[in-house]
């Protein structure tokens, strides 16, 4: 079993940046793909950004130029840098590993991914 585990999360005003990070305890299998999900209350989990094995990076339209999602290898850790940050960013923030199998593409899709963590959560103030 794989373990991921979120930290990072807070409170910031309107426009301000905030860095979240992900560590996975065990990796399933190698290489493997990552991203990040949110969910506000009441509202469908979705997909804000992710990662591919050759460091190839996909945003959903509301995030673009305002986050970036990166991992350093060494660290064997995820991050994503939230800049400009809005109160609509406001959520649950959870990182996410791949299914065992996925060969690309889904990037943004829950379905894509099989392992989760708990989640930290944002919150941006106006």
């Amino acid at each position: 079993q794989i373990e991921l585990v979120e930290s990072g999360g807070g409170s910031v005003q309107a426009g301000g940046s905030l860095t979240l990070s992900c560590v996975p305890s065990t990796v399933a299998y190698v290489p493997y793909c990552m991203a990040w999900f949110r969910q506000a209350p009441g509202k469908e989990r979705e997909g804000v950004a992710a990662i591919g094995t050759k460091d190839n990076t996909y945003y959903a339209d509301s995030v673009k130029g305002r986050f970036t999602i990166s991992r350093d290898s060494v660290k064997n850790t995820l991050y994503l840098q939230m800049n400009s940050l809005k109160p609509d960013d406001s959520a649950v923030y959870y990182c996410a590993q791949d299914y065992p199998g996925h060969e690309g593409g889904r990037w943004l899709l829950t379905a894509t991914y099989g392992y989760w963590g708990q989640g930290t959560q944002v919150i941006v103030s106006s």
